[in-house]
């Protein structure tokens, strides 16, 4: 199932949001109940088969060697413009990777709880999205006819980002050209790698893969993690 698909694990990031423990340690390294985020990720694609693991790092990037020694074909991509420019930088850091095979594109800091989501079987490109009851700030998706219309902030119960996406590699393909083109563009500089996804959704067929609320966790705060584990509690 896996012999023709890639991950891309988008890892540069600063976690600000984390601090003070970001200060010392890259988000996507902060162990819940014994082990790392990006871990409970890259375990949940090799259980699909997916073997092929690059890693987008920036913040920190030291840090992730030792992914290098445990995981057989986890490659390592510097990012080196994550602190002047959006995650839009991470997708352009891999460009002739995207669109070489299908792929999954994940946010590096989430938390998995059931890896059985990476199991299934895609026949379109998707985004693994959580159904949030009423009004939601956060990144959504607008659906008509089971595709998605609209890629962007703030909507009334619909479908939220959950911070993996799988893509068919004719899309990748589109994705990766059209992410080259905005480069040339000023203003790229701020742009998250999904709104060039929501520029080109005339160009794309992308349903959304809905996911229970638990099986995958966005822990974004010190607060929240201490919820989920609350050894880190016991030792501040």
């Amino acid at each position: 199932m896996a012999d023709n698909e890639i991950a891309i694990l988008m890892a540069a990031g600063l976690g600000t949001r984390m601090r003070p423990l970001t200060d010392k340690i890259a988000k996507p390294l902060v162990s819940v109940h014994g082990k790392s985020l990006i871990e409970t990720i890259i375990e949940a694609l090799q259980q699909r088969g997916v073997t092929i693991i690059y890693v987008v790092v920036g913040y920190r990037k030291e840090q992730f060697a030792y992914l290098t020694e445990k995981y057989d074909h986890l490659v390592l991509i510097e990012n080196k413009e994550y602190l002047k420019k959006n995650n839009i930088s991470s997708l352009y850091a891999v460009g002739d990777i995207l669109g070489s095979k299908d792929c999954f594109i994940c946010e590096a800091d989430l938390y998995v709880t059931d890896p059985a989501i990476f199991l299934r079987k895609f026949k379109k490109s998707c985004y693994f999205g959580k159904m949030i009851p009423g009004y939601s700030d956060d990144w959504v998706f607008e659906m008509r006819e089971g595709k998605i219309t609209r890629v962007g902030k703030g909507g009334t119960d619909t479908y939220n980002m959950a911070g993996i996406s799988y893509w068919k590699k004719e899309d990748a393909v589109l994705i990766r050209n059209a992410i080259q083109e905005v480069y040339k563009t000023a203003g790229h500089e701020q742009l998250f790698w999904d709104e060039i996804v929501d520029q080109e959704l005339d160009n794309l067929d992308v349903t959304v893969e809905e996911i229970p609320a638990d099986s995958v966790v966005e822990i974004d705060t010190f607060d929240e993690l201490c919820k989920i584990d609350e050894t880190y509690r016991n030792a501040e």
